[in-house]
């Protein structure tokens, strides 16, 4: 099992936005994280990542915690914000440099692999260029570069599809059914729920900080049989529960 939550209570003050959430994601899974703003998605994965530290509860990797070994546990972990952060003062190759020298990578696997993505986002020929000039798109194109240039062992996918044109979508989709079949673990925050019911193997809706549900589609719709078949219909089903209660 990759990734372990559990008990999980933390925020951004004394006051928790998360108040005992636990999840797993496991090995060669998608794990879809949906809900509205303001549910807790963000900082759920704030807490992942380790910019927040917990108030209570635990989060692991492989069973390492940030307090055992940040080191390991960061080298774990690849992640894809929704908004992309460059550097001004790099280069798109010195941002793949970069990455290399973050992770440890070799530098000859890893620019085969980074010559191979750069061809399928269509930037093989910006190399030289500061990507803090490119569009959004294509900022978050280097972003996914950078990520599945790493052997991460879990992918944190934040609103991966925003400002992604429709070919890089199912470029970026096929990358991620690729990992799964090496037995990465990948966690994606999304509002595109067509595209969630798709490909991910299941969901974990939070509200309010907490966990409302989680299942497979199947297990989701046998559980809000009313609601409707489509994770959209249980979606809406739930948060207007949600919000009423």
């Amino acid at each position: 099992m990759t990734l372990q939550i559990s008990n999980l209570v933390g925020g951004y003050s004394q006051v928790p936005v998360l108040k005992d959430v636990t999840f797993d994601v496991k090995d060669g899974e998608l794990v879809g994280l949906i809900g509205l703003n303001g549910a807790g998605k963000s900082t759920t994965i704030n807490h992942i990542i380790g910019l927040l530290t917990p108030f209570k509860g635990s989060v692991k990797i492989n069973g390492v915690a940030i307090d055992d070994d940040v080191k390991k546990y960061k080298q774990q972990i690849a992640y894809i914000p929704e908004q992309p952060i460059v550097y001004k003062e790099l280069t798109l190759k010195e941002h793949l440099e970069m990455t290399m020298l973050a992770y440890n990578l070799d530098q000859n696997e890893a620019w085969k692999r980074a010559d191979k993505l750069l061809k399928t986002f269509r930037l093989e020929n910006k190399l030289n260029w500061f990507p803090d000039n490119f569009s959004k798109g294509m900022r978050q194109k280097v972003m996914i570069v950078c990520a599945f240039l790493t052997n991460a062992k879990l992918f944190i996918i934040d609103e991966p599809f925003l400002g992604l044109d429709p070919l890089a979508v199912n470029d970026l989709l096929n990358l991620i059914s690729e990992r799964k079949r090496q037995g990465a673990s990948i966690l994606m925050s999304t509002h595109v729920l067509d595209t969630a019911q798709r490909y991910c193997d299941r969901f974990v809706l939070l509200h309010d900080g907490k966990v409302r549900t989680e299942g497979t589609l199947a297990q989701l719709q046998a559980l809000f049989p009313e609601a409707g078949k489509s994770l959209n219909d249980i979606y809406l089903t739930l948060a207007r529960e949600g919000e009423a209660s």
